[in-house]
């Protein structure tokens, strides 16, 4: 249960961090310290498959967003104080905090608990249910198939983005010039 207070704690730094550092790659950096604690979250709290599509997103964002920060040339402006962005802020917490306290006052199990008994249905009546004579294989490809159709879509869509991101053609090297001179 500690792992999970550090890791939440490591993850509010890197969210910190992300939104008060000037330099653009750090706050890239930063980001991605902040999916990798999710991932590590999702696997401490024994969901692998979840686990897995955020380290591959998560990666995927990284790379994309590192590569954008490195070819372009960004600018850094101090930050003037704008009393209406900070009124934002605090009304958006505030909505935030009262969201939590009406999700999570009283409505749930201890942690840990299940909330459903759902878990209970799947290998008393897997087998006579989908026909298949592997209780893992018909929960994954009947009662969870749109789940793992997502997540095989989410997979595929990431790491077409970073292929298409990181192809080396596309440009011409007078593209390059010209763009580096203007």
């Amino acid at each position: 249960m500690i792992e999970l207070y550090v890791l939440l704690g490591l993850m509010i730094a890197g969210a910190i961090i992300a939104i008060e550092v000037r330099n653009l790659l750090s706050a890239v950096v930063a980001v991605g310290i902040v999916g990798l604690g999710l991932s590590i979250i999702f696997l401490l709290l024994k969901a692998p498959d979840v686990a897995i599509t955020q380290i591959v997103v998560e990666i995927a964002a990284v790379i994309l967003l590192i590569r954008a920060t490195l070819h372009r040339d960004i600018a850094t402006k101090p930050c003037s104080s704008r009393p209406f962005g900070g009124f934002m802020a605090v009304l958006f917490l505030g909505l935030a905090v009262v969201a939590g306290i009406l999700t999570f006052d009283g409505g749930l199990n201890p942690f840990g608990e299940p909330l459903m008994t759902v878990s209970e249905f799947y290998p008393l009546n897997a087998v006579a249910g989908t026909g298949a004579t592997n209780v893992v294989t018909s929960v994954i490809l009947d009662y969870r198939a749109y789940d793992t159709l997502g997540e095989a879509t989410v997979l595929f869509t990431a790491v077409v983005g970073v292929l298409t991101v990181m192809r080396s053609r596309g440009r011409t090297k007078e593209e390059d010039l010209q763009e580096n001179h203007e």
